[in-house]
């Protein structure tokens, strides 16, 4: 267990912009090198976590540790993706005052922002890929980005349509 403790500090090191620049960290490290889980496993944890209250990088991390190994494991992978953030905000918190004007530390935020973006691009096409897309499924995801940024509606109505909507259709067929 310290194994999933210490890739879940190392990861949760590392992912600068929040809990999905994490996902294909944590794919590459669960699902492609450790084969702790497989790609179905990982997209399933991946629905729950985005579906459950709370912060994203936590969910994955207790769903994955409660799968692998029961509550402990849950807990042991939640104090790993928490326990970095906690020490770093608490250094910067200790000298944001003394850094918080200097022309370096801003030219810093203002390179990594771009490769924020690309972290939490990533898993989006790793996603489709593993949802199964194709041209008779593809509108799905494009109509719920339209929905949310330009009509505003919350993620949260997007999540239950979709969960009732998926439960009808397997009722279904």
């Amino acid at each position: 267990m310290f194994h999933l403790f210490w890739t879940f500090s190392k990861i949760g090191l590392f992912t600068i912009g929040g809990g999905y620049a994490m996902v294909p960290l944590l794919e590459s490290e669960l699902v492609d090198k450790g084969k702790y889980l497989t790609k179905e496993e990982f997209v399933d944890i991946m629905a729950v976590s985005q579906a459950s209250p709370g912060v994203f990088a936590i969910n994955m991390a207790s769903h994955i540790g409660n799968k692998l190994h029961g509550v402990k494991g849950g807990v042991v992978c939640s104090l790993g993706a928490a326990m970095p953030s906690i020490v770093i905000i608490l250094l910067i918190a200790m000298f944001f005052q003394a850094f918080k004007g200097n022309i370096y530390v801003e030219k810093i935020f203002r390179g990594v922002r771009p490769a924020v973006v690309a972290l939490i691009a990533a898993p989006c096409f790793s996603l489709a890929k593993s949802a199964r897309l194709n041209r008779h499924t593809i509108w799905v995801p494009i109509v719920c980005c339209i929905l949310i940024a330009f009509f505003g509606v919350s993620p949260i109505w997007i999540i239950l349509v979709a969960a009732v909507s998926g439960f009808l259709y397997g009722k279904m067929k």
